[in-house]
């Protein structure tokens, strides 16, 4: 799965400075992404794409980009902010 890799390879660059920060970061991410399922239209659309199923939650400096479908979440990529979004990271889009 796309999101976990990236949460994986985000939690161990950060745990080069910090394991702690990095532990947090990822309880943060879980968190974040346990709140969808109580209110999955809290995020907002994805600029980039214009697409109303597929939104994101801003953690940090960080984008969780994830996509509706019925009253399921379905996470897609967790990547920094600063970089570009790439859509073709985002399957079923």
């Amino acid at each position: 799965m796309q999101a976990f890799e990236d949460l994986r390879s985000i939690a161990e660059f950060i745990e080069k400075d910090s394991s702690q920060y990095a532990q947090l970061f990822v309880v943060d991410v879980i968190e974040a992404v346990d709140r969808l399922a109580d209110f999955p239209k809290s995020g907002r659309i994805v600029p980039e794409l214009s697409n109303s199923a597929v939104r994101e939650v801003i953690l940090g400096n960080y984008r969780i980009v994830y996509r509706l479908a019925g009253q399921s979440v379905h996470v897609l990529t967790v990547f920094h902010g600063a970089r570009l979004l790439n859509p073709k990271k985002l399957k079923h889009t």
